[in-house]
């Protein structure tokens, strides 16, 4: 079972993250790479600590360069495993930029929308000091991250809403959300279920497979109907034309969603399948059948 990391960060303004190689992450002079340095002296190896507005799970890491820790679906180099992390600022807030933390121990993991971990490569170079991310099947301690605070936060920390865009003056278009005593005490008083469900999400491959050994990303949903539901879906995974689908707990298969969400804003677990994907087929509405020829004599 995992358990959350946000403990490590929740009082924390900036923090280091220092890898099992003894090296810190660090936002490269370029202002778009990101790499390891045994140095965490200089404001690259410091990132901001942001909290997203609605959900409690995530947080987003902003280099001394004012752009985001970003997790690319991209391959780092042709043939090798791995996938580019860099850094960025999106016109659009989005889950990209956004990192589960899961404790191990003293020591957290970053998980990415897409289901993988920050990880810090060692080896020859190019690979060396360069920072991707996956899931390992041989190097488990190159995901691990040790958390060093350089500045505790005072206040409550500032919310960024998801929908919040970023213009060419972007600090004038972000909205700090510092709730008051009275809101915070009624926050505390309301039921969270008030406040949306959590979506927990897979992509189906083209044969309808899941990989769910791991738990998928998740998301805040305020909306209360399936149409809402599947928008949200392909904000997320920037797919089109998805098809909605849940497993069935005594035969494992999947079938479409095409009633009402469950009552009660209950946490749903659901798997996206691509229109494009031949599993797809299966749910699609069956031809119609030709009408047979009378015979006239």
């Amino acid at each position: 079972m995992q358990v959350s990391g946000m403990d490590f960060f929740k009082k924390a303004k900036s923090v280091r993250l220092k890898s099992y190689h003894d090296k810190f992450l660090t936002a490269d002079d370029d202002k778009e790479s990101v790499l390891q340095d045994r140095s965490g002296t200089s404001d690259c190896a410091k990132w901001t600590v942001e909290f997203v507005e609605g959900v409690e799970s995530v947080i987003r890491l902003k280099s001394c360069f004012g752009k985001y820790l970003t997790a690319l679906d991209e391959e780092f180099r042709l043939g090798v495993t791995g996938r580019k992390v860099v850094q960025s600022l999106p016109r659009k807030l989005d889950s990209s930029i956004e990192w589960e933390p899961i404790r191990n121990g003293m020591q957290v993991k970053l998980k990415t929308r897409y289901g993988n971990y920050l990880r810090a490569n060692g080896g020859l170079p190019p690979w060396r000091n360069s920072i991707t991310h996956d899931i390992p099947h041989r190097h488990h301690d190159w995901i691990l991250w040790e958390v060093d605070v350089v500045e505790i936060r005072i206040d409550s920390p500032p919310e960024f809403s998801r929908s919040d865009s970023l213009g060419d003056d972007f600090s004038s278009m972000i909205h700090l959300r510092t709730p008051s005593l009275e809101s915070s005490s009624n926050l505390e008083d309301s039921p969270r279920k008030s406040e949306g469900r959590m979506i927990y999400y897979y992509v189906a491959d083209d044969d309808g497979n899941v990989d769910d050994s791991a738990e998928g990303p998740c998301f805040l949903l305020k909306g209360h109907g399936l149409e809402e539901l599947t928008q949200k879906l392909e904000e997320e995974t920037g797919l089109e034309d998805i098809i909605v689908c849940s497993r069935n707990r005594v035969n494992g298969k999947l079938y479409p969603l095409r009633l009402a969400l469950p009552p009660n804003n209950a946490t749903m677990h659901v798997v996206v399948v691509p229109s494009t994907c031949r599993a797809a087929n299966e749910f699609m509405p069956a031809a119609p059948t030709s009408t047979s020829h009378v015979h006239r004599s």
